[in-house]
C-alpha cells in the first residue's frame, strides 16, 4: 500500500481510500482529501514534518501521521 506520505516533492497522486477511524478521517475529508481527488505535492519540511500540498486549487499542509492514513495510486 502507497501512502500519501511516499509521493515525492513535485509528483501528482490520486487518492484511493482513507484510512483512519471517526473524527480524524471526517477532519481529512473536510480538508477536501476524498476518493478521486489529484493531490500536488509541494514542499516537504526539512525535518519531514509537514508535508505541503495542493487539493482542488489550494494550499494545504499535513502532518506526517494525517499523510499516511491517505492511501494513494
Amino acid at each position: 500500500m502507497r501512502t500519501l506520505k511516499d509521493v515525492k516533492i513535485g509528483e501528482t497522486a490520486k487518492v484511493v481510500k482513507l484510512h483512519g477511524e471517526g473524527a480524524i478521517k471526517r477532519r481529512i475529508m473536510d480538508m477536501g482529501i476524498t476518493k478521486g481527488v489529484e493531490v500536488y505535492i509541494r514542499k516537504v519540511a526539512p525535518l519531514g514534518d509537514p508535508i505541503e500540498v495542493t487539493v482542488r486549487g489550494y494550499e494545504l499542509s499535513l502532518r506526517k501521521a494525517d499523510a499516511e492514513m491517505i492511501e494513494i495510486a
